[in-house]
């Protein structure tokens, strides 16, 4: 059984509360509880207004690092909200790491939302990405795992989730995944991306509408086909065709980019349909984005 990575460190709310009481005294009377998490950060809602994340792997700290140095310029000047921290936490006897508090976006997590419901978040989601995608300087995070690269780079361990998928649908990805190779290379100058943004990533308001961005820990510089991807991570053919065209309103974007964007749709989708066997919102939003893949 494939599962997500087991956490390094336990992460519970008395250890919490102990951090802030050291760090930052002035939060630490705020009621703690356990607000959720992914593969690399545990969340703490903390009172009504603040959320503190805190790595629960290694591999995570300097995703984290990173998202605090860079991070709150860049949100300084968004129409939409985001997990910006508000707070940062140094590493000590106790914990590791850094870690952050942020504010809390009220709202449902875009993953918990039916695909065919998300339409309504397809045209602010793209003029997000509008605001976003800036020239990055030369000295931006770049991704640990190839985001905002390549796609080629990554041929190798996509070739080999398909395959242990071994679903009727490998064939047909592979051939997907094969033209989005063949794409031509995203040449221009390096932007500003988010990284990893599919439905769980995203909050969404009673409407469907979208509420804010969070996890911006695979923040790095490079190719907007990576962010992209959204058209197939989070929407139904109606709200693909929404994003697309919101997106090109702004930024005319050629065929190529939207085939590498589909190429990193697939890189996205299998990793999670291959390791989330133990986390079922996770696994079913992988399926999801593969089945949308090759609607189009």
């Amino acid at each position: 059984m494939a599962v997500m990575p087991e956490a390094e460190v336990t992460v519970e709310p008395g250890l919490v509360v102990a951090l802030l009481r050291a760090q930052a005294p002035d939060l630490a009377h705020l009621p703690v509880r356990l607000a959720g998490g992914g593969w690399d950060n545990t969340l703490f809602r903390l009172g009504k207004d603040l959320v503190v994340r805190l790595p629960r792997r290694k591999i995570a700290e300097p995703l984290m690092v990173a998202e605090q140095q860079w991070l709150p310029g860049l949100a300084a000047d968004l129409s939409v909200p985001t997990s910006a921290p508000v707070r940062i936490g140094q590493p000590g006897s106790t914990y590791p790491w850094h870690w952050s508090v942020s504010r809390w976006i009220d709202g449902i997590s875009g993953v918990s939302v039916p695909r065919r419901d998300r339409a309504s978040a397809a045209v602010p989601l793209a003029r997000f990405l509008a605001e976003f995608h800036r020239p990055a300087p030369a000295d931006a995070p770049v991704s640990p795992v190839g985001r905002g690269g390549p796609l080629e780079a990554r041929d190798d361990v996509v070739r080999a989730r398909l395959a242990v998928l071994g679903t009727p649908a490998s064939p047909r990805l592979l051939e997907v995944w094969e033209h989005s190779v063949a794409a031509p290379a995203f040449a221009d100058p390096p932007l500003w991306l988010h990284g990893d943004l599919h439905a769980a990533n995203t909050v969404l308001g009673p409407d469907g509408g979208l509420a804010g961005v969070v996890d911006f820990g695979d923040l790095c510089a490079g190719d907007p086909a990576t962010d992209l991807a959204a058209a197939w991570l989070h929407f139904d053919a109606s709200g693909r065709s929404a994003f697309r065209a919101e997106v090109e309103r702004h930024r005319p974007t050629d065929a190529a980019t939207w085939d590498r964007a589909r190429g990193w749709a697939v890189s996205m989708g299998s990793a999670l349909a291959a390791s989330s066997d133990d986390a079922p919102a996770m696994l079913e939003l992988g399926r999801g984005i593969l089945a949308e893949v090759l609607r189009d």
